[in-house]
């Protein structure tokens, strides 16, 4: 790919800001060297990733939107159920996969601008009312999770 492809590449890999994987649980936790650091019943796991362009308006327009999301039972939001959400920061989903077979993630934001982007998203979901449980920033985590439905949606915030 000439370096003219690969800048556009890398922009369109860009142009799809804060990303989320957000799954319905009948409970889920976080485990960091044997202790558990977050855990909820029945609500809501979110996997989010952030990538370099993102802003805290951003992370704030995205927890609004699964704060609102009507995926839970009887077509409840964790807004109007009250359900908890789990928030587990994970870069991984800026993989790209499109060349070879090891991932490059250099779409992930460095861990110093994604860690207090994460922090504005967990405190929007909480503004919010929410009840938010997280796992730990720059560790090695152990995600448990138990599916409901299994439902499962992948969210992204455009430009």
């Amino acid at each position: 790919m000439s370096t003219l492809g690969a800048g556009k590449a890398r922009r369109r890999a860009y142009s799809l800001r804060v990303r989320a994987v957000v799954q319905t649980v009948g409970r889920a936790s976080v485990t960091v060297d044997g202790e558990v650091v977050g855990a909820i019943g029945e609500g809501l796991l979110v996997l989010l990733g952030v990538t370099h362009s993102d802003t805290a308006a951003v992370a704030d327009s995205l927890a609004r939107k699964i704060h609102r999301l009507r995926i839970l039972d009887n077509e409840e939001s964790a807004a109007t159920s009250g359900a908890p959400i789990l928030v587990v920061s994970q870069f991984t989903l800026y993989g790209d996969t499109r060349k070879g077979r090891r991932p490059s993630w250099t779409a992930a934001a460095p861990a110093e601008v994604a860690e207090p982007l994460v922090t504005a998203f967990i405190d929007a979901l909480r503004r919010r009312g929410a009840h938010v449980e997280t796992g730990q920033f720059r560790t090695r985590m152990l995600v448990e999770s138990v599916n409901v439905g299994p439902r499962t949606v992948i969210l992204s915030t455009g430009e």
